[in-house]
C-alpha cells in the first residue's frame, strides 16, 4: 500500500510499504503523530518525510527500529535532524539503496562516514546544502560506496580537491605546492588538517557512477575534475555549475568521457572559452544537453560547434552577451533536433534571426527570450507566457512554449511577407500587432 500526503489509518499501517509526505503539499503532520504511526509500520520500504519539517531524531530512531526492510529515505529540509538520527538509520537499515539528506544542516562527517561503511548496496546519495560536510567523509564515500549510480554534493562550501580521487598516481604540482607551503608559515591561509590530507589514491574505479553533481562547490579546481573523470569514466550527467575556479583544462579532462557523456552543466563557469567547447563537441558526440548560462567568454564559434552535435536537444545560452544572429543561423542550418533553447539576456539577437531559426527548427517547443530588446516589438508579447508573480520587469519577460512557439513563427513569417510586399510596391512598411496581411 502507498499513502500520499496523509498518515495511514490504524487498519492500513501493517500494509503500508511507501509513505510519501512531500514538502509544499500543505499537510499538517507533527513529529509526535508520525512517531506513533511509524512504530507499527513494520513493512515500510520507502519513506519521503520532507513534508514534516520538525522531524526529530527520536522519530528516526523509531523508524529504524520498526522498518528493518527500509530501502529508501528522503529527509530533505528536515533541519531538526542531526547525526544521532542518521547514524541510527545507517546502523539499523543495512538494506538501504538510496538516501537524500539535502538541507539537513545538522549532518556532519561521522554520520556520512557511517553510511559509506555500513550500507553496501547504496546506489543513490544526495548530500546537497550541507555546510558542515568536509572532505573527510566524502573520501569514505568514494572508497566504500562502490555501487553508487547517483551522487549529489551541490552547495557544500567546505569541500576541496582533497574530497575527490587524485589524478594519476596522486602526485601533482598542486598537491606538492600545498604540502610544501604548509610548513613555511603561509600567512595568507593557515594550514589545517583538511589541507594536509594525502591524495586519495584508489585501486578501483567507479564503473557504476552515472550522475555526479558538484555544483557551486567553489573551492574545486581542475585537478579535482581530472581525478573524477579518471576514477568514474562512465559518467553520463556531470553538473559543474557555479564552480568558478574551473578553466578550459577541466573541460579538456571531461572530454575523456567521450560518448558516455549525455548532460553537461557549466552555468556561471566564466573561464570557459570557445577552445574548450570545440574540443568538447568533437570528443563527446552524444551530448543531449549543455548549459552555458553566463559563460561570458563564449562566442558564436563555441555555439556553432555545439549546434553541430547530432543529438543535442537542450541548449542554454542565457547571458552570453557576445553571441549574435550568426549563432542562431548556425543553429538553424546545423541542427534539426533541438527542442529547448534559452536565449534570455542575449542583447544582440534580432527578430530576423529568430524567424529563420523558428522556420528551420520544426521540433523546437520551448524558447526563452527574456531581456532581449528586439522582442519588445508590438504583437510579440501576446504569444508569451505570463510572468511569475513578483517579476520586476513585466515588459521584458518572453517565454514561448508549445503552440505559442508555432504561433510566433507564423506571426513573424507574415510580417516578413508584408515587409517584402511593401518593398516590392515601394510602400513605407509599418509593423502591426495583429495577423492581418494588408499593408494599410
Amino acid at each position: 500500500m502507498r499513502t500520499f500526503d496523509r498518515l495511514p489509518t490504524r487498519e492500513e499501517r501493517p500494509y503500508v510499504r511507501h509513505l510519501l509526505l512531500t514538502q509544499g503539499a500543505g499537510i499538517q503532520v507533527s513529529d509526535d503523530d508520525l512517531a506513533d504511526i511509524l512504530a507499527t509500520c513494520n513493512h515500510l520500504e520507502t519513506a519521503f518525510l520532507s513534508g514534516v519539517p520538525d522531524l526529530s531524531d527520536r522519530t528516526l530512531v523509531v523508524l529504524a527500529s520498526a522498518a528493518v526492510h527500509l530501502e529508501g529515505i528522503d529527509l530533505t529540509s528536515c533541519k531538526e535532524v542531526t547525526d544521532v538520527g542518521v547514524c541510527e538509520i545507517a546502523a539499523q537499515c543495512a538494506g538501504l539503496q538510496w538516501i537524500r539528506l539535502n538541507g539537513v544542516v545538522g549532518v556532519r562527517d561521522p554520520s556520512v562516514s557511517l553510511i559509506a561503511k555500513t550500507i553496501p548496496h547504496l546506489s543513490e546519495l544526495e548530500l546537497c546544502d550541507l555546510p558542515l560536510l568536509t572532505a573527510s567523509s566524502v573520501r569514505d564515500i568514494w572508497m566504500f560506496s562502490r555501487k553508487l549510480r547517483r551522487f549529489r554534493l551541490s552547495r557544500c562550501p567546505q569541500l576541496t580537491d582533497q574530497a575527490f580521487p587524485a589524478p594519476g598516481n596522486g602526485v601533482s604540482s598542486v598537491s606538492l605546492t600545498t604540502m610544501s607551503g604548509a610548513g613555511k608559515g603561509d600567512r595568507s591561509e593557515p594550514a589545517s588538517w583538511l589541507t594536509l590530507l594525502p591524495p586519495l589514491i584508489l585501486q578501483h574505479t567507479a564503473e557504476n557512477l552515472r550522475v555526479l553533481d558538484v555544483s557551486y562547490c567553489n573551492k574545486l579546481t581542475d585537478r579535482a575534475i581530472e581525478g573524477i573523470v579518471q576514477h568514474a569514466p562512465r559518467i553520463q550527467t556531470l553538473v559543474l555549475s557555479g564552480c568558478t575556479s574551473l578553466t578550459d583544462a577541466a573541460i579538456e579532462r571531461v572530454c575523456n568521457l567521450g560518448d558516455f557523456l549525455d548532460v553537461l552543466m557549466l552555468a556561471h563557469v566564466s573561464n570557459i572559452t570557445d577552445k574548450a567547447l570545440v574540443q568538447l563537441s568533437r570528443s563527446c558526440t552524444k551530448l543531449r544537453c549543455v548549459d552555458l548560462a553566463f559563460c561570458r567568454r563564449v562566442t558564436d564559434l563555441g555555439v556553432s560547434e555545439l549546434a553541430s552535435l547530432p543529438n543535442i536537444r537542450r541548449l542554454n545560452l542565457i547571458g552570453l552577451r557576445k553571441i549574435t544572429d550568426n549563432a542562431l543561423f548556425f543553429i538553424a542550418e546545423l541542427n534539426s533536433t533541438l527542442e529547448r533553447l534559452y536565449l534570455s539576456h542575449c542583447d544582440r539577437i534580432t527578430l530576423d534571426a529568430v524567424r529563420v531559426l523558428l522556420t528551420k527548427l520544426e521540433s523546437l517547443r520551448h524558447l526563452t527570450a527574456t531581456g532581449i530588446p528586439a522582442f519588445k516589438r508590438k504583437g510579440v508579447h501576446r504569444f508569451s507566457e505570463k510572468p511569475p508573480l513578483g517579476f520586476s520587469e513585466q515588459d521584458t519577460f518572453f517565454v514561448f512554449s508549445g503552440q505559442n512557439v508555432r504561433n510566433l513563427r507564423k506571426f513573424l513569417d507574415k510580417e516578413h511577407r508584408r515587409r517584402r510586399e511593401a518593398e516590392d510596391k515601394c510602400i513605407p512598411f509599418t509593423p502591426r500587432s495583429d495577423d492581418a496581411m494588408d499593408l494599410y
